[in-house]
């Protein structure tokens, strides 16, 4: 343990002495910053807009006060005409009986949702920040192996008297604590400016506890949130660590990690209709779908995807184990 300890702190502070890294970081701060910004565009050009459609501000109140209540007595038509379906299994049926208790009691009480631009609603969904950090932690885990081979440096760490395992092991932890430290640099970005930049909503957040409703908790859901955007960056982060340390090429696992990044819910849409659908990778990337509402696949769960995500996690690390422990040092 001592010595993979000690490895874990040379990689880190390779990883750290790069130039690369600290552009990293700085451009995951610009990018925070400018979403941040684009998004308080966006909304004060819906503020203007609304205060054109009335003469009087209370003519405007009203309006906005109609509109989400029709849309959400639309969503609780919805929701019962799911419930209706009798092929519905029971946690989906739960799930379902839980969001109309809400939008019942939003709507008896005039409870109004949090505006999607308040402040409360930046924090609570922090998910945009894990596209950038992904393609940040592809790169360093796409290179963190090929870059030995590239750099002629293997043959020196593969002789050392360490067994190699430890050292592919010191290595993919950096890459994941590299992640998780950006996610948390973007984080802090996005709440700070979700501060700074937006007002405090007058709706509330609630949720059904399973005995009635009640307020829910904006923090919690924040990091739930941000845990959940987590996976994507994680998964990714593994099969390009994969790639690289079996075909030793940055450039190429870099490119098929962006393939699966990008074009991972399209092949899910086109194969929805199968039941294989159920069981790629693509279909299960983006855990946040089970908080958004929107699943292009029926009949899975967060459980079900985080089972099949482990499978493929532990297939990728199998193959990259395999490999680098059994290859030859003069390779």
């Amino acid at each position: 343990m001592a010595k993979l300890l000690k490895l874990l702190q040379n990689e880190w502070m390779k990883l750290w002495h790069k130039k690369g890294t600290w552009v990293m970081v700085a451009l995951l701060v610009v990018l925070t910053a400018g979403m941040m910004g684009l998004t308080k565009w966006i909304d004060t050009q819906r503020t203007d807009s609304m205060k054109q459609v009335g003469n009087a501000s209370v003519e405007v109140s009203v309006g906005e006060q109609a509109d989400w209540k029709a849309s959400m007595e639309g969503e609780l038509a919805g929701v019962r005409a799911q419930l209706a379906d009798t092929s519905l299994t029971k946690s989906e049926r739960k799930e379902l009986e839980g969001e109309e208790k809400v939008l019942d009691y939003r709507l008896s009480n005039s409870i109004e949702p949090l505006d999607q631009f308040s402040r409360e609603a930046m924090i609570m969904d922090p998910s945009g920040i894990s596209g950038t950090v992904l393609l940040l932690a592809v790169i360093v885990a796409a290179g963190i192996v090929a870059a030995e081979f590239s750099q002629g440096t293997v043959k020196m760490l593969l002789t050392r008297p360490v067994k190699r395992w430890k050292i592919l092991t010191s290595k993919f932890i950096a890459v994941n604590l590299f992640g998780i430290l950006l996610m948390l640099i973007g984080y802090i970005v996005l709440v700070a400016l979700a501060f700074i930049l937006f007002k405090s909503g007058d709706g509330q957040y609630l949720v059904w506890n399973g005995k009635e409703v009640v307020e829910g908790s904006i923090w919690g859901k924040s990091f739930y949130m941000l845990l959940l955007s987590f996976g994507s960056v994680f998964v990714t982060s593994a099969f390009a660590f994969t790639i690289g340390s079996v075909f030793r090429s940055s450039s190429l696992a870099i490119g098929l990690s962006l393939f699966i990044y990008f074009m991972g819910s399209t092949v899910t849409m086109l194969l929805s209709r199968y039941e294989v659908a159920k069981y790629i990778l693509f279909t299960h990337m983006d855990l946040t779908q089970y908080e958004t509402g929107y699943q292009m696949v029926e009949g899975i769960s967060l459980p079900f995807s985080l089972a099949v995500l482990a499978v493929y996690v532990v297939v990728f690390l199998v193959i990259s184990y395999t490999t680098f422990v059994q290859r030859d040092v003069k390779a």
